[in-house]
Parts: C-alpha cells; structure tokens; sequence
C-alpha cells in the first residue's frame, strides 16, 4: 500500500502560503509542484486541477480541499499539503471558505491504490484533533510532522 508520507516531501508541504482566490491557490501549487517534480509542467497542472474543479469543487467542509487529478506525465502519486495564511472560498460543501489544502496528482492510468489515497487523506483530514494540529503548525517541517505522526500511529 501506497503510504502518504512516501508521496508528501516536506519540500511540498508549506505553511503562510499567500491566498487570495481559489485560482491563486490553484497556481501557487502547480508552481511548487513543477520545481519540486522534475518532468511535470506547471501548466498543465494548474490545467488539470483547474478542469477538476470545473466538475465539482473539491472543498470538501470543514476548511478543508483536497485538490486531485489525472496528469498526464505524471509516473507516480505526488501529494503537497498547504496552509493559506487566511481562508479563501473554496465552493466547499458546507460553504465555509478553505484554508487547508492537500493536493494529490496520480497517473492518468489511476488505480484502486490511489482511491486508498484519497481516501487516507480524507480520513484523516475528518479529524478534528488533526486539523488543529496543522493549523498550528509553525513551519514547514512542522506541518509535514504531523502527517508523519498521524501515518505513524500518534
């Protein structure tokens, strides 16, 4: 099975990320997703994320996205977690604007395991005691920390 912090760096995972709009969130992660992933370009990330959210957003309540698409190019999952410095709105589903955002990029042959995947984070982002966790993280060490923490049993 595919573990979360096998696919989260804590090079992707970054705390006071500059909000603004649910675009602006959108094209902030496909930036850092192109420097961290050689082979993947920032366009058609932001594309590819961009026409899933056309389909329904993925605010998923509670503050919480989780940004996920097929991506051509893409050889295996790649995660990155943020936290925007103020919430932005998001179409979540409860309607509450978003400030934590967990993407998740598989290949365009998607598999059952990443399913799993999605389904591990939206597990473990239905944790309230998790939630505040990383909303309190200071740094992006920290942040990725507790995803460790949670995948470990604590």
């Amino acid at each position: 099975m595919i573990r979360l912090e096998n696919i989260l760096t804590p090079g992707r995972s970054h705390v006071n990320v500059p909000g603004g709009s649910k675009k602006k969130a959108l094209e902030y992660i496909a930036n850092l997703i192109s420097r961290e992933v050689p082979g993947l370009d920032m366009q058609d990330v932001y594309e590819s994320l961009i026409a899933r959210e056309k389909l329904g957003s993925t605010g998923f309540g509670n503050g919480i996205a989780i940004p996920h698409c097929r991506l051509k190019g893409c050889e295996a999952p790649v995660s990155a977690l943020l936290h925007l410095d103020a919430p932005i709105d998001f179409d979540a589903i409860d309607g509450a604007p978003v400030d934590l955002l967990f993407v998740l990029l598989v290949p365009e042959a998607a598999t059952d395991a990443h399913l799993e995947l999605l389904r591990q984070i939206a597990s473990m982002l239905d944790r309230k005691d998790v939630r505040e966790k990383l909303r309190s993280a200071q740094s992006n060490e920290a942040l990725y920390q507790v995803v460790l923490d949670v995948q470990n049993g604590h």
